[in-house]
């Protein structure tokens, strides 16, 4: 049997896994103010603000969360610094513009991200992310380093936070390619394809990562969506990019969860579950050495027996090594 980087099968096992009930945050169960700050016309998000002193320290959520998800986290960090989260758009008390690709880009939510460091007057802050907000802090470090001290992914490291260049991933090459065809889609003499030889190289990218899908995972049968996963959660989805460098300061956390116990039985549900285990696992290994190749400057940390939400089931771990990357930082003063 042979893993490759390109499965979708593990990413779509962690949308199952962020968006179950497990996932959800008591609404207000600390202390924080609460304002709604203009990130564009007609969209506003929520921003709580749990106080504290020191350099601030804005904290973004995974998919299906708000910033109440931190709420038992963040007054833990307001001893050493001022702590902000925001709930992104779509969520919560957040305006929910129609979930279209263009509301929800990867791009489009880290322009908000910065709209809020502005709006506050936030002084080159810390930005934390979790889950999928991985997205939104290699937007600002690839595009915007400046904006910020730091950047630290908590459990964010995937895939959508830094493409893999040598190997390729099928679901941000299909993205990819699907934004190139949509110019034949939605009137080719309107607008000429500027690229063929990289149209070309995507469709064969593609052509061949779904070859290697089809023969590792062809007979698997499909992985259940959770009824959860809502119309903009899906334009999250189709909004992602591929990000290949981070040019800010980066402390990676990735959560190494403890072995799950053998699955035993050779029906084909039990095959099916070790196959996917297998694959979660290799292909966390690939990302964790695409940081390594790619972003050398990058610290990466592993937390033994961690779930993804690691600042929940390792919590003082992740306080460690965020004081100690913070601790290394320039000040913003």
């Amino acid at each position: 049997m042979r893993f490759r980087t390109t499965q979708t099968v593990p990413f779509a096992l962690l949308i199952l896994m962020v968006v179950t009930p497990h996932a959800q945050e008591n609404l207000d169960s600390s202390r924080h103010t609460v304002q709604m700050v203009s990130v564009e016309k007609g969209v506003s998000l929520e921003v709580l603000d749990w106080g504290g002193t020191g350099r601030p320290l804005v904290l973004l959520t995974g998919l299906g969360d708000t910033a109440h998800v931190f709420d038992e986290f963040a007054p833990k960090l307001t001893a050493s610094y001022h702590v902000y989260g925001i709930t992104r758009r779509g969520r919560g008390a957040s305006s929910a513009p129609a979930p279209n690709a263009m509301n929800y880009t990867a791009n489009r939510l880290g322009e908000d991200v910065l709209a809020v460091i502005d709006a506050l007057h936030l002084n080159k802050p810390v930005i934390a992310g979790h889950s999928i907000s991985g997205e939104e802090l290699s937007y600002i470090g690839s595009h915007h380093p400046e904006k910020v001290a730091g950047l630290i992914y908590m459990e964010a490291g995937y895939p959508y936070a830094l493409y893999d260049q040598a190997n390729g991933q099928l679901e941000l090459d299909s993205i990819e390619l699907r934004n190139q065809l949509r110019q034949f889609i939605e009137g080719y003499s309107m607008e000429p394809v500027k690229d063929y030889d990289s149209l070309i190289a995507d469709l064969q990218r593609v052509e061949k990562e779904v070859k290697e899908q089809q023969q590792d995972t062809g007979n698997l049968p499909p992985t259940p969506v959770s009824p959860r996963m809502t119309p903009d959660l899906f334009a999250i989805m189709e909004g992602r990019e591929r990000f290949t460098n981070i040019h800010a300061p980066a402390l990676v956390i990735f959560a190494d969860g403890d072995n799950p116990d053998p699955v035993s039985g050779d029906d084909p549900q039990s095959r099916a579950l070790t196959l996917r285990q297998a694959l979660m696992k290799r292909n966390k290994e690939a990302q964790i050495a695409v940081f390594e190749r790619q972003v050398p400057s990058a610290h990466v940390v592993r937390i033994p027996h961690a779930t993804h939400y690691v600042f929940r089931s390792n919590e003082a771990d992740v306080l460690r090594e965020v004081n100690t990357f913070i601790a290394t930082l320039p000040s913003s003063n």
